[in-house]
């Protein structure tokens, strides 16, 4: 019995671990947010999955909530480009 709950907590403590570390940002955040919204501490839930606490839930300190009028927005209409590095194993 006490192996079976070891197993379990270890295995929960990996699925916790592969959570924080490669899901998205986005998702992250709506697991956080549901968690809140059952009860759990919003501030260590977004500790523990390494993401804001406050994004999901309306409160607008993140700003991702706002939109954005036509004297905010960016003079310059250029598409910015993301490089990614490649390295090569030979």
């Amino acid at each position: 019995m006490l192996q079976e709950l070891i197993v379990a907590l270890i295995v929960v403590v990996a699925l916790l671990q592969v959570c924080r570390r490669y899901l998205p940002a986005t998702l992250r955040q709506r697991i956080v947010y549901a968690l809140a919204r059952k009860g759990f501490d919003q501030e260590r839930m977004a500790k523990l999955f390494k993401t804001q606490s406050s994004c999901g839930d309306g409160c607008g300190s993140c700003g991702s909530c706002e939109t954005k009028t036509a004297a905010d927005a960016p003079q310059d209409t250029k598409a910015v480009r993301r490089v990614i590095t490649l390295h090569v194993q030979r």
